[in-house]
């Protein structure tokens, strides 16, 4: 960040790009070529569509693109699980199955493949004219606080901050408040529900009963949205602090009404990607309404699927689809009819038994899982989890559903976006230190574990 300050305006983007590199390369320094190789690619395959006058050859650009980046996430992400699964069924009628050494997913793949896209088709449709410069274009896919796990930014959003940006003292401290804010989800709440909860995802799941399963899924509904939505803060501060304004990607997401609502919340970056160029040129709401409920189930399901090549991440992704589906068909007039916390209340432990399949690898798991939540078995609650557990998943959930107050959102919304005094900047600045230095203390104390949407 010195480096970046320092250096001239003129050489700013050079200098981030040269970081974003190096900090690729030294987590994943295997495939730093290959990203590098498809940046380079679509940036002139892009060039020549723009320049091309026959419509024809336009497409075929276009799909060139297209093709060169689903192949890289097609290849890398799904190999395994399409010739894993034609394994399984060539063993079945006797025949010989295919050898196949297991591919190494490259980090951040899903995330700089839907970003590349974005780029090509919006290009193509003429929402934005194409980059001039090489290594402008490198930068806008590997910039590298949401290179990893988003948010997944559009070029248009961020055009004219590539090409020019101010420094600005106000938005650079609100960068670094950001950026301690998510920095602390992480550290402070998510990773100490998560050592726990993991522990005891370990064992024998058969084992639990009624109360353990559905404080342990509940302590991964919150470990999942404070570390990505804390990484989504930590990367919308760090650009903040360097002049770009990345979308929000999270907005109170359990205190959605409906299945849809929390869809509008969470990830919403991805859901938009998920509109802009799945839903609506499948014929979006345009069409007739079975049609219209078959696309949005394939959405989700193909939602789910670009989290992992895995049949639970499929059922999840046809799980949402399903509501979403329920909810065009009458179910959201129901959910008005019973009031804001019933239909909260409703939606949070939807979304918490969806939360199953996204975090049990195999559906015997998922399966055994759902059957001790739903055993009603009470009368032999064990004491697992510590008194540390309990109060920061307490403490997690008051977070969770504030903006439920009347004045809760009117506060998160200063935090995050309001004109501080001098007298304000002061004592929040001297708060986001000590909670700098708490965070320093969780790292030698227990570590840091990665982000849980850096394996997508």
């Amino acid at each position: 960040m010195i480096m970046y300050y320092i250096s001239p305006k003129g050489w700013r983007n050079v200098v981030l790009l040269l970081f974003s590199l190096v900090f690729y390369a030294y987590g994943a320094p295997d495939f730093i070529l290959l990203l590098v190789g498809s940046c380079v690619a679509n940036f002139y395959l892009v060039k020549l569509m723009h320049n091309s006058e026959n419509k024809l050859t336009k497409k075929l650009y276009c799909a060139a693109a297209i093709t060169i980046s689903l192949g890289l996430l097609i290849y890398y992400k799904y190999a395994n699980f399409f010739i894993d699964n034609i394994n399984i069924l060539l063993e079945a009628f006797g025949a010989h199955t295919i050898t196949f050494a297991k591919v190494l997913l490259p980090i951040g793949i899903s995330f700089f493949t839907f970003q590349s896209i974005t780029y090509v088709i919006d290009t193509y449709r003429g929402n934005n004219q194409p980059m001039k410069r090489l290594h402008d274009y490198v930068l806008y896919i590997m910039m590298f606080p949401q290179l990893i796990a988003g948010p997944i930014v559009r070029y248009c959003d961020i055009e004219q901050e590539i090409r020019h940006r101010d420094y600005n003292w106000e938005e650079t401290m609100h960068g670094f408040y950001r950026f301690i804010i998510g920095l602390s989800k992480k550290v402070l709440i998510s990773d100490v529900i998560g050592i726990q909860v993991d522990r005891m995802l370990a064992g024998d799941i058969a084992l639990f009963d009624s109360g353990t399963a559905w404080i342990t899924i509940i302590g991964y509904t919150m470990q999942l949205y404070f570390d990505f939505s804390g990484y989504s803060d930590m990367a919308i501060g760090l650009g903040k602090m360097m002049g770009f304004h990345f979308p929000e990607n999270f907005d109170n997401p359990y205190n959605s009404r409906s299945i849809t609502e929390f869809w509008r919340r969470w990830h919403i970056t991805l859901g938009a990607f998920m509109r802009n160029y799945l839903y609506i040129p499948l014929g979006g709401n345009r069409c007739s309404k079975p049609r219209m409920y078959f696309n949005l189930w394939i959405v989700f399901l193909l939602s789910g699927f670009w989290h992992g090549a895995n049949w639970n991440f499929l059922i999840w992704g046809a799980y949402h689809g399903i509501w979403l589906v329920l909810e065009r068909m009458g179910l959201k007039k129901f959910y008005e009819k019973i009031g804001m916390i019933p239909s909260v209340l409703i939606t949070f432990v939807l979304a918490v038994i969806g939360w199953v399949f996204f975090r049990i690898e195999n559906f015997h798991d998922a399966t055994t899982f759902l059957s001790r939540m739903f055993a009603f078995d009470f009368n032999t609650i064990e004491t697992v989890y510590d008194n540390q557990f309990y109060t920061t998943l307490i403490v997690a959930l008051i977070f969770s559903f504030f903006c439920l107050l009347p004045f809760g959102k009117k506060i998160q919304d200063f935090v995050f976006y309001g004109k501080y005094t001098k007298i304000q900047h002061i004592i929040v600045w001297i708060i986001a230190v000590f909670l700098l230095l708490f965070c320093l203390g969780a790292f030698n104390s227990v570590g840091f574990s990665p982000f849980i949407y850096f394996r997508f």
